[in-house]
């Protein structure tokens, strides 16, 4: 089986200093709202592109255009193809590092950016300021571009599968943990470079750490939590994934039970083995993790990632929610 993909994406150093790590990204300025309040929910109906989010974006008040939404990249990316129709500014060079590898490419300067809102929303779409977009070929993106963590990460996403609508709303750093709904699993986690990272994750007697990817269509572990698992599994059939930099490579694409996200188990949950760039660049080489895709995320009802409050709640699928009641599990 083949399958076109589109993996996690991150910005490194300016090509000038290509070496560095990459640094967390920088706060994005937010466009004041309109409406009932600036702190209500901005509701988005979304549709899918091979099983990611696209929303519909305005720049500088043309659109809509539609762009992934990617927990994985630490920065929006747009369309060479857009950029060129809108005229906007060149900026720097930079390096990229894509799940195949890394490679230089040219920046445009995006001067504001906004999600636009379903009919159904009470709030103006978030915008920011002036932001520095790498430009790639729009057939590697397969959309428009991607929202990334510098337009996310003071927000909250609610995104529910089954209404196919994303709630965003702003994110304010919480004293007390708030309690989950009936049905409803709550998982801390930690910042890395700005992406969510869950340590509360166990595989096969394995601590297992998970990235939260939305911008990827599949879920990839690496070489370190295959080798813990052994021959355990479903048998693997080989898949294609092409990044955003047009590069491919191989996986091998399976299953793995008993999965324990905080007070949860999963069983076949799918995971393609490639030991990807990006699991080196979060120091994860040698540790067992997972980038955890859309394919696995899909499995609920409902996910909301709050970044600022570091925290991933999960809805469960209604026949699994109605048998942890039955059994008298607690919520959360």
């Amino acid at each position: 089986m083949h399958a076109r993909l589109l993996p996690l994406l991150f910005l490194a150093a300016p090509a000038a200093a290509q070496d560095a790590p990459p640094a967390a990204p920088a706060p994005t300025a937010v466009a004041p709202a309109t409406g009932p309040s600036a702190t209500d929910p901005t509701l988005v109906a979304f549709t899918s592109v091979d099983s990611r989010m696209t929303v519909p974006v305005s720049i500088a008040g043309a659109g809509p255009y539609r762009f992934l939404i990617d927990t994985g990249a630490q920065r929006t990316v747009i369309s060479r193809e857009l950029a060129a129709t809108l005229g906007l500014a060149t900026g720097h060079d930079v390096r990229l590092t894509a799940m195949t590898g890394t490679a230089a490419a040219g920046t445009v300067v995006i001067p504001s950016i906004g999600v636009t809102p379903s009919a159904t929303g009470t709030a103006a779409a978030f915008g920011g300021g002036r932001i520095e977009a790498p430009a790639l070929l729009r057939a590697n993106l397969d959309a428009d571009g991607m929202l990334g963590l510098d337009t996310l990460q003071d927000r909250s996403l609610s995104i529910d599968f089954d209404r196919r609508v994303m709630a965003v709303s702003p994110s304010v750093r919480r004293r007390r943990r708030e309690l989950s709904t009936p049905g409803e699993i709550v998982v801390r986690a930690r910042s890395v470079f700005g992406q969510l990272v869950v340590t509360d994750a166990w595989v096969g007697g394995a601590k297992v750490r998970l990235i939260l990817d939305t911008g990827s269509a599949v879920s990839l572990g690496n070489s370190a939590l295959r080798r813990r698992l052994g021959r355990r599994g479903y048998p693997p059939v080989p898949i294609e994934i092409v990044s955003v930099l047009g590069q491919s490579m191989t996986a091998d694409y399976t299953r793995i039970d008993r999965v324990r996200l905080g007070g949860l188990v999963i069983d076949a949950l799918p995971v393609a083995w490639a030991d990807v760039t990006p699991f080196a660049r979060f120091g994860l080489a040698d540790r067992p993790a997972i980038m955890l895709g859309m394919d696995a995320l899909a499995l609920f009802r409902r996910v909301e990632i709050d970044f600022a409050n570091r925290e991933l709640r999960l809805l469960l699928p209604r026949a699994l929610a109605d048998q942890r009641a039955r059994e008298g599990w607690p919520p959360g």
